[in-house]
C-alpha cells in the first residue's frame, strides 16, 4: 500500500507556480508592449514569483521541523515502550541481557 506522506501536493504546487511564472513571461515577451513597460512587468512577476517560491519554501521547512518532532516522539516512545516490556518480563537464569 502507498503512503502519501505530502510530498506529492508539494511538488504539484511548485509545479504549478513554476509553469504560471514561465507561462506569465512568455506571455509578456509575446505581448506588443513597450520595452520599458515589458521590462517592468517582467520584474513585477519575477519579485511575485520570488515571494511565491520564499513562501513554498518557509512552508516546506515547516512540514519537515514537525515531521522530524513526530518522528522523535515517536522513536522516543517506542523506546519507552519496548523498556516497559523488557522490565515487565522475567529474565530466564543464565539468559544473557545484551538489548
Amino acid at each position: 500500500m502507498a503512503r502519501d506522506d505530502g510530498s506529492a501536493a508539494g511538488t504539484v504546487i511548485l509545479a504549478f507556480v513554476l509553469g504560471a511564472v514561465t507561462g506569465a513571461a512568455v506571455a509578456l515577451l509575446m505581448a506588443p508592449v513597450p520595452g520599458e513597460e515589458a521590462r517592468r512587468l517582467l520584474s513585477e512577476r519575477a519579485r511575485e514569483g520570488r515571494e511565491r517560491a520564499e513562501e513554498a519554501a518557509r512552508q516546506g521547512r515547516e512540514y519537515l521541523n514537525r515531521q522530524r518532532e513526530t518522528l522523535s516522539s515517536a522513536v522516543e516512545r517506542g523506546r519507552e515502550a519496548y523498556n516497559q516490556a523488557r522490565a515487565a518480563t522475567p529474565q530466564a537464569p543464565g539468559t544473557p541481557d545484551t538489548l
